[in-house]
């Protein structure tokens, strides 16, 4: 799939920008939360696909956790040590989060036996009902953090992509960012990026 022209972007990242900017002056708790960290997200000419080679140039998200979509239980990036985790943010409301699921879906079955974990983010959804029906009816077996309020977002703010769902970043065995997505993805998007960092040593 081709990228999608940073003309046709850039409404969007104003949109979710001013929400984010809104939700920061009012989030409050711990549902959803991430801290330390040090990577700093760079699109060049509004670049949708990125990534960050050699590894000496990646850097971390921070410890990402919030509470488990499902279960209500904890669930964190560091629940998968030494495992290379593409973690996407989605929202059951997000039309081209629907059409890539099945994608992401066939890539975490085809790679979980290889060290792959898959992590959700779910963004901006006030009822968890209908996130849970989403999850259900397309048969997601990955878990995913319950997010209704974008606290993560936030957490991972600055120059981080915050602002386009569906967003996929692609962390390597040491949790470092290797690759970020800022559009909806096919199987063979990220298939060889998945394969790519399965088989560098952890």
């Amino acid at each position: 799939m081709s990228s999608v022209p940073f003309r046709r972007v850039l409404p969007a990242l104003l949109a979710c920008a001013a929400l984010v900017a809104v939700l920061a002056g009012c989030a409050t708790g711990t549902d959803a939360v991430a801290t330390g960290g040090t990577f700093q997200f760079v699109s060049p000419g509004g670049k949708t696909d990125i990534f960050y080679d050699p590894p000496a140039k990646r850097g971390t998200i921070g410890n990402l956790s919030g509470p488990n979509l499902l279960t209500d239980k904890p669930l964190s990036v560091e629940d998968f040590p030494n495992q290379v985790v593409v973690v996407n943010l989605w929202g059951q409301w997000c039309g081209p989060c629907r059409g890539e699921a099945p994608e992401l879906e066939a890539v975490y079955d085809q790679s979980k036996a290889r060290g792959v974990a898959f992590l959700g983010i779910d963004v901006h959804d006030p009822e968890r009902a209908a996130a849970k029906d989403f999850v259900t009816d397309n048969h997601i077996g990955y878990p995913s953090i319950y997010d209704p309020s974008m606290r993560s977002l936030l957490a991972l703010g600055g120059r981080f992509p915050t602002s386009v769902i569906p967003t996929t970043l692609v962390l390597d065995r040491h949790h470092r960012v290797a690759a970020v997505f800022l559009r909806s993805l096919l199987a063979g998007d990220l298939q060889p990026v998945v394969d790519r960092l399965a088989a560098e040593s952890a």
